[in-house]
């Protein structure tokens, strides 16, 4: 599976660079997930829940960054496994400065995977992708917004990470299915946080390359 986009995020360069490397703000964009941990200067490990219908587990997997050009481009290699599955991908991602306090933010990534994930479906799989993708950036904008505000006016200024349920039915709308139910749409959902997705975005994704 192929990934690639662009996003606009509304802060500087460097500010949206060190969001990328706070372990609770990733975290913050992946649904489900119970650990995101920073192990070394350029390692993280973290462990995923999924579920769908009779399938259920959990991915632990490692995500490693490199080919570092701070505040600029940075390549993701990610390896997740687990009882259902595994999902391994690499992601190229180059921050752009707008020159109007914004930060233009391009992607691209390839990602596989296998075991009874695979069985979900390409077309499934790549539409839930957009919208997970999609809140993913959601999340990470509001994230970016409480961070400014907090260094700003020098008060902490609290940001609400979304929950599992509300990526679901988000992707459950973005699908325009109302026959799909939230718990038929979680599984898939964790494939794109490699995408992890993550990013996987993503959370694939949505943190290095170029």
């Amino acid at each position: 599976m192929n990934i690639e986009g662009e996003h606009v995020f509304k802060g500087p360069t460097q500010d949206v660079w060190e969001m990328f490397y706070d372990p609770n703000i990733l975290a913050s964009a992946l649904p489900g997930t119970q650990k995101l941990d920073k192990v070394s200067e350029n390692e993280y490990d973290g462990i995923i829940n999924i579920r769908i219908g009779p399938v259920s587990g959990s991915f632990s997997g490692k995500l490693t960054v490199s080919d570092e050009k701070p505040p600029e481009s940075c390549t993701l290699t990610v390896d997740g496994r687990g009882a259902p599955g595994f999902a391994k991908g690499v992601g190229h991602v180059h921050f752009d400065d707008q020159g109007d306090g914004t930060t233009l933010m391009k992607y691209t990534g390839e990602v596989q995977i296998g075991g009874t994930l695979a069985s979900i479906g390409q077309r499934m799989i790549d539409s839930v992708s957009k919208s997970m993708i999609r809140q993913g950036f959601d999340s990470l904008d509001k994230a970016l917004a409480a961070k400014l505000a907090t260094k700003e006016t020098g008060k902490q200024v609290e940001f609400k990470a979304p929950t599992e349920s509300d990526f679901a039915k988000g992707v459950a709308k973005d699908m325009g299915k109302d026959w799909m139910k939230i718990a038929e749409v979680r599984m898939v959902l964790y494939v794109v946080p490699i995408a992890l997705g993550l990013a996987v975005f993503v959370y694939l994704i949505t943190h290095c390359g170029g």
